[in-house]
């Protein structure tokens, strides 16, 4: 999919979290989230600083200077306590002021400064247009972080069909080491038939499922549920989730 129109995509994904949060009381936004230690309104404030920060990978594309995503982990962490304590109305206006201010920044970059590489948080490297796909990943899963009736299959289809596919190709080339308990299988989404085979050789376990579901699982929004194992057994617990992308 062409990241100009992610940005389309990334928009909407926004309102429908400002449907959401306009529907909770501040109690609510106080009350805890699908992320250990996250309150809800922790989740609303990490969604519009991480606009913040993907602004600033776009800025350092525009202008050549270097601008970390972050200042610091403690600094990002701060951030987010000082801002999870908002009512409704502030943190609302926060996640779509920030999120209209990147796709303002994304839509005027210059074309020369698209393939200009910028680093994420973690260190890892990738071209500046792949900052859109990585904040519609942001958009879609911290909406389902909010436990607030917004699931995987809430999901627009767009979004289901790359990110699985992304997810399955950057997990085939992870190292065996960060695999974890997936190390040796091969997973299928039965509908796109993509696969990812994580070190499988024949006879070793397979778990498929709809990309839907799979995307589910493997992002960690769903305990698995539409995903089978053969043989049968329990699912194994997938790694930590987005991966670095591969080819890049």
């Amino acid at each position: 999919m062409d990241w100009r129109d992610v940005i389309d995509e990334v928009d909407a994904g926004v309102e429908r979290i400002a449907g959401t949060l306009g529907k909770l009381t501040d109690d609510d936004l106080r009350g805890q989230s699908a992320l250990p230690g996250w309150s809800r309104g922790h989740v609303a404030t990490h969604i519009a600083r991480n606009a913040d920060s993907l602004w600033n990978l776009l800025e350092g594309a525009r202008t050549g200077v270097e601008i970390p995503q972050y200042a610091s982990l403690d600094a990002r962490n701060a951030a987010l306590d000082e801002g999870a304590g908002r009512g409704g109305p502030e943190l609302i206006e926060d996640v779509i002021a920030t999120a209209a201010r990147f796709s303002e920044q994304a839509r005027t970059l210059p074309e020369d400064a698209w393939n200009a590489p910028v680093k994420a948080m973690l260190g890892w490297p990738h071209p500046a247009w792949y900052t859109v796909f990585r904040r519609w990943h942001e958009v879609e899963a911290h909406h389902v972080d909010l436990a607030a009736g917004y699931g995987p299959a809430d999901w627009p289809e767009p979004y289901v069909r790359w990110a699985s596919a992304a997810t399955l190709a950057d997990m085939a080339a992870l190292p065996e080491k960060s695999l974890g308990a997936l190390a040796g299988y091969r997973i299928t989404a039965t509908d796109s038939g993509d696969t990812a085979d994580l070190g499988w050789a024949p006879g070793a376990p397979e778990a498929s499922g709809s990309a839907r579901a799979l995307l589910g699982w493997l992002s960690g929004r769903s305990d698995g549920a539409g995903v089978g194992v053969r043989p049968d057994g329990p699912l194994p617990v997938p790694p930590p989730w987005p991966h670095e992308p591969a080819g890049f």
